[in-house]
């Protein structure tokens, strides 16, 4: 019992003070909006080409996604939902890989650009090419963030705040349930 009320406020630490601390930094001057990004260089050998990636248009009706996606994976792709910090599959992930969208397959993160971030969601400074990617400001709950979605379906995929100590100086914040991990050598 003493176990799961320490994972439970830990929990609710982790998200009450990782969001306040991007709150903090959002409304500041220096508010993000549409930041560079720069392609990702794998070491010898990227099974995943950005300049061979192809984005296409993805329509679906709301029946049409519920049909595809669990409820969870509908409510945070479709509704902008946020799974629970250190309580998803991806955020302690090591192992190298491709990131794709959950919605629609389109390759979007490599483990390359994966780091640590502590705020126990998996954390990238780029995507795999920045075309892969829209960003769009998002003011619900009061606060004023950049949304990622997937460029090809319009999926919620998280959210990118500003982050020292990165190439990009970028963190991309992201669901768990918004993506599937394909693990192979890059």
């Amino acid at each position: 019992m003493k176990k799961i009320i320490l994972l439970m406020a830990t929990t609710f630490i982790a998200v009450t003070f990782g969001c306040k601390e991007e709150k903090d930094q959002m409304n500041g001057n220096t508010v993000m909006t549409e930041a560079e990004e720069v392609p990702v260089q794998t070491r010898s050998y990227d099974p995943v080409k950005a300049d061979t990636i192809e984005v296409n248009s993805v329509s679906m009706t709301t029946a049409q996604w519920k049909q595809k996606l669990g409820p969870k994976e509908y409510h945070i792709l479709r509704e902008a939902g946020t799974e629970p910090a250190f309580q998803n599959e991806y955020y302690d992930n090591k192992k190298e890989g491709i990131y794709f969208c959950g919605g629609c397959g389109l390759p979007l993160y490599s483990s390359n650009t994966k780091f640590d971030s502590g705020t126990g969601w998996p954390s990238f400074y780029a995507p795999i090419d920045p075309k892969l990617v829209k960003r769009k400001m998002d003011r619900r709950y009061g606060m004023e963030r950049v949304e990622v979605l997937c460029a090809q379906c319009d999926s919620h995929l998280g959210h990118i705040f500003p982050y020292e100590g990165v190439p990009t100086e970028e963190r991309h914040c992201l669901n768990s349930l918004a993506l599937d991990f394909k693990q192979m050598d890059i």
